[in-house]
């Protein structure tokens, strides 16, 4: 006769069995093994190809407005001469000279520039580089919304919009999970490994999403949980090894239940699935007991070791027998109410130097078109900003302007045009892009390109059908257009 749960535990002599379980299973979702259970597609179906998709989050909100700058004089839109005169008297003003110069082609190639810290550094070459290499493209005022909005549907009360606005926590959450309209616990990059897990990567020794930087919504699925490792200052050998055992006689009794316990006549799902998930983090832990190190030198920061151990992963990828993955890293600080000209600086060159190593090392691996970094925040900030002199920062805001790096069709500005007829802002305050209104207004940029568009660009190279784009993005159907053309064809 089958044993029940309780049984079999005190049978096993393990009172802290479960307890003990549990330790294992924060680097394998275990409802992974209790949900996938469906069929591996047949082998015709599996890509033959590698592709994956690295998820930069900005955390705290960037200032876009200080990271892509107008540097031409037309005045049929708006200059450098027009965010001069917003920002310099608060000393948050970026000069000419030291922004790093690039031509728009959609906007009839206008020069736009770069914060200089995404220049060259002691790393890399920084992105800037890749702009004239058609490796960056950027997309231009993103953010949350139900659905496409005007000034004048902001401003009406019974009008959809985002839960939150403003709010850090909500917002952030918002761009994780690709719905807006109400909360939900599952992230957009779990939802497509949720679809994408079973016909691409059958037999694969790895979860299809994994986290650098923790427990994020964002790679949380419905029928998937990610893996979750430490940066590259933990080796790829030491990430998954036992938790909480040493080599005392209590600590070895433990492991010796635990291993007990998976040996046994599994009637309960739950002890089922965390034996399957502990059979995994074992092969998976002793595929890595072995791995070739990245041949670039990241910088020691943390973003860069987050990206290192992701490069790591992606060069074990033939091992793992992954075809698609996913990747969350995290880089924070850019709440930048104060001293933001300073912080922010350090921030963008952390995060250029960063990610130019790892595109470097992709370029090394042979398959830079074929794994794209893209950033998100929570939001973006106000072109007017808070204080003034050296401690001078900026307040949250809304629409934000994003990078995207590696697959990308072509180096321009992607997006949907607003009312100046581009998908970039007009910098007026209580202008019609300026959710603000009356004198106190100071340039909360309405988005005219939705998370959920952004993200479906994405997802779509990444193999993701048209036909799937609802279960992944449920409000997708609200906005007309899915593919921003960002991304070179799958």
């Amino acid at each position: 006769m089958k044993k029940n749960r309780r049984e079999f535990l005190k049978r096993s002599g393990c009172a802290l069995g479960m307890a003990a379980l549990g330790s294992q299973f924060r680097h394998f979702g275990l409802m992974s093994a209790l949900a996938q259970k469906v069929a591996d597609d047949s082998p015709s179906s599996v890509p033959t190809d590698y592709r994956a998709l690295v998820c930069i989050f900005m955390n705290g909100g960037n200032d876009g407005n200080n990271t892509i700058v107008p540097l031409h004089s037309s005045t049929s839109l708006s200059n450098f001469n027009d965010y001069y005169a917003l920002r310099n008297p608060f000393n948050l003003a970026l000069t000419q000279n030291t922004l790093l110069p690039f031509a728009v082609p959609r906007m009839g190639n206008l020069t736009y520039g770069f914060h200089p810290a995404m220049g060259a550094g002691a790393f890399s070459n920084g992105l800037y580089e890749l702009w004239g290499q058609n490796r960056m493209a950027v997309v231009a005022n993103v953010g949350t919304l139900v659905k496409p909005t005007t000034k004048a549907q902001y401003n009406e009360f019974s009008y959809p919009k985002p839960y939150g606005l403003y709010s850090h926590l909500d917002q952030a959450l918002q761009y994780q999970s690709a719905r807006s309209d109400h909360q939900i616990f599952s992230g957009w990059g779990g939802r497509l490994a949720d679809q994408r897990t079973a016909p691409d990567n059958p037999g694969a020794l790895v979860p299809m999403i994994t986290s650098i930087a923790g427990a994020q919504l964002f790679t949380a699925g419905q029928t998937t949980l990610p893996m979750a490792i430490g940066p590259a200052t933990i080796g790829l050998d030491q990430v998954l090894k036992p938790q909480g055992y040493d080599e005392t006689p209590d600590s070895q009794a433990q492991l010796a239940a635990l291993n007990a316990l998976r040996s046994q006549d599994l009637s309960s799902e739950l002890i089922a699935a965390a034996s399957h998930v502990t059979d995994q983090a074992i092969t998976l832990n002793n595929s890595l007991q072995s791995y070739q190190e990245v041949s670039v030198q990241f910088p020691p920061s943390g973003i860069g070791n987050q990206l290192k151990q992701v490069a790591r992963l992606i060069k074990k990828r033939t091992d793992l027998n992954v075809r698609r993955q996913i990747f969350f890293v995290q880089i924070n600080g850019f709440d930048t109410h104060r001293q933001q000209m300073s912080t922010h600086n350090s921030l963008m060159s952390q995060t250029s130097q960063a990610m130019r190593c790892f595109y470097d090392e992709m370029t090394a691996q042979g398959i830079a078109d074929k794994v794209t970094q893209f950033t998100i925040s929570d939001f973006g900030r106000t072109l007017n900003p808070a204080g003034t002199g050296s401690s001078a920062g900026s307040d949250h805001a809304w629409g934000n302007h994003h990078i995207v790096v590696g697959g990308v069709s072509s180096a321009d500005f992607y997006g949907i045009n607003g009312t100046n007829g581009t998908p970039f802002p007009t910098f007026t305050y209580d202008g019609p892009d300026d959710a603000d209104t009356g004198t106190g207004a100071r340039g909360r940029w309405i988005p005219t390109t939705a998370v959920e568009q952004y993200a479906a660009t994405l997802a779509r190279w990444f193999g993701l059908p048209d036909s799937a784009l609802p279960s992944v993005f449920p409000n997708i159907g609200n906005f007309t257009s899915t593919n921003l053309g960002f991304m070179s064809a799958p």
